[in-house]
């Protein structure tokens, strides 16, 4: 069973985290893991593009610093960029001192307040360490795009049946979902800007007070 809404127990889990947010009018968030990627985030800024869309993007580190340009085309459009680890960082098998070193390197490139953890894995003693400098960007709804076992129309489908007003939504602009994601992407937002939704992007400095 693939659920697309995570768990009430891993929110529990997690109180410090966003999962959605405040849903005052028709607005989504749509983000974006694992890039830059050469062929699959430029082809992202593109659909983008074509519906004045803005989106959030969760960097690893090594890939940003591979390629910078990239992200400056993702800043020059008005789009957003979170830290999502030097290395894809699996929270789950890392220690807290490699996961908050992970974490900082990749900071020098993305310059967010806004982190995602690799796969949603991250343990309350480093959600705790990276909270006081971080806001930690769970989802709404996941795509599923990640899934060789899915079909990009069933990914499409799964966000259109569950996205609502105020959901953060997570899409891979990676080679891995790269054949799911062509499809589901423009039918997520052609779906949803014929039902008067707008597309925003997160605020890098920060969604929580400090």
């Amino acid at each position: 069973m693939r659920l697309v809404r995570p768990p009430l127990l891993l929110k529990a889990l997690l109180p410090q985290a966003i999962w959605r947010m405040p849903a005052l009018e028709r607005v989504l968030y749509l983000s974006f893991d694992d890039g830059p990627e050469p062929n699959m985030t430029p082809w992202v800024l593109e659909q983008l593009a074509k519906h004045e869309a803005k989106a959030t993007f969760f960097l690893i580190g090594r890939n940003a610093a591979e390629h910078p340009r990239i992200v400056a085309a993702m800043r020059a459009q008005g789009h957003s960029i979170g830290n999502h680890t030097w290395d894809h960082a699996n929270g789950w098998r890392t220690s807290l001192m490699n996961y908050m070193e992970s974490t900082t390197r990749a900071q020098s490139f993305t310059g967010s307040r806004l982190f995602r953890p690799p796969y949603g894995r991250i343990t309350r003693t480093q959600a705790k360490a990276i909270s006081a400098t971080h806001d930690i960007v769970m989802w709404d709804a996941l795509s599923y795009d990640f899934d060789q076992a899915m079909t990009g129309e069933q990914c499409a489908r799964k966000v259109i049946r569950r996205a609502r007003p105020g959901s953060i939504i997570v899409f891979h602009d990676s080679k891995k979902a790269a054949d799911r994601l062509r499809v589901a992407l423009p039918a997520v937002l052609d779906h949803f800007a014929d039902a008067g939704y707008a597309f925003r992007a997160l605020p890098e400095k920060g969604i929580r007070e400090r």
